[in-house]
């Protein structure tokens, strides 16, 4: 919803227990779980049959009505992190949804492929790993469906293969196919992208219309608050998502507060990131005898921070000693 080049998760959470309930199919919207942060996202599509209807729309495909929908979001723990995940088994496939509503997370394959090896642990539950029969598992599929501000294209890959370190620069032999890989389809479900997969999906076409909603009134009211309130309004009357909103109004207010301050705060964060990196990087100029003004012309930092950095050189040698 908002324009900011960063995504409201942060990498890993303290790891604790997972229960392993015995999986259910769902027949109708997962009940509330007070230790979950929903969001909008994610409550809309907790309906077994919206989701059914959404992955057909994704891949293209057409399903029975009454092909089962498994539900294992893992509810136990904020994983990650992630408020606006969705996992599901569906026709023999294990799928993850993550909403994306900023700059596109370069590092989300590597952290699907965490999250990954918790549901899965959740789905195997006490069978043993080590016994000598095979433990058939579902085959995963992972979107991020990008609904962001800023310009993104219609799709894009991401694979975890391109963030490994290249072999070849440690003396280390280059092989063709990566032992381990995960893939990942970035979906832009913004207004008038991908309109095929939007038009497959009414209550996605909804959510996309909503979101621009909220985004153009947040441009004509001061207050959030109010933006929120004109947006929810304005898409009941013109019967955009009218029943889920008359039935959850409330909680979408909550949730959408909840998720602009999530995105402030991680906004805040990745500055702060881009700040350090900056001041490395000047640091390390310094050490190989650049000028400050130099130092100032690659990074940006003013002339009296750069004054007051020790060069890399000076840490390391306060080290030494």
């Amino acid at each position: 919803m908002r324009g900011r080049s960063s995504f409201r998760s942060s990498f890993l959470i303290g790891h604790k227990p997972v229960a392993k309930p015995a999986r259910t199919i769902h027949n109708e919207p997962m009940p509330a779980n007070t230790k979950y942060k929903d969001s909008v996202f994610s409550l809309l599509f907790s309906d077994p049959g919206l989701l059914r209807e959404l992955y057909c729309a994704l891949e293209g495909v057409t399903l029975p009505a009454d092909t089962p929908v498994i539900i294992n979001t893992l509810h136990d723990a904020l994983f990650m992190d992630m408020i606006n995940d969705i996992s599901f088994e569906i026709g023999g496939k294990l799928v993850v949804l993550i909403e994306h509503q900023s700059t596109i997370n370069p590092n989300m394959a590597l952290r699907l492929l965490m999250y990954i090896a918790r549901v899965y642990e959740k789905i195997i539950g006490d069978k043993n790993i080590y016994a000598s029969r095979r433990i058939p598992i579902p085959r995963s599929e992972f979107f991020v469906l990008y609904n962001g501000a800023e310009p993104y294209p219609d799709e894009q890959i991401l694979k975890l293969s391109d963030m490994f370190e290249q072999t070849a620069s440690l003396g280390l032999p280059e092989k063709g196919i990566a032992a381990l890989e995960l893939i990942v389809r970035v979906i832009n479900i913004n207004e008038g992208k991908n309109a095929g997969i939007v038009q497959r999906c009414k209550a996605l076409a909804g959510y996309s219309a909503f979101i621009a909603k909220v985004r153009e009134f947040e441009k004509e009211y001061a207050g959030k608050t109010e933006a929120m309130k004109q947006a929810v309004r304005y898409c009941r009357d013109h019967d955009i998502l009218k029943g889920f909103l008359e039935q959850n109004g409330t909680e979408v207010m909550n949730m959408l507060m909840t998720e602009w301050n999530w995105d402030d705060a991680l906004a805040v964060r990745f500055e702060e990131g881009r700040e350090n990196e900056r001041e490395e990087i000047a640091r390390n100029a310094l050490a190989e005898g650049a000028s400050v003004e130099f130092v100032h012309n690659i990074t940006g930092l003013d002339i009296e921070t750069i004054k007051s950095l020790p060069s890399a050189a000076t840490v390391t040698g306060a080290r030494i000693v």
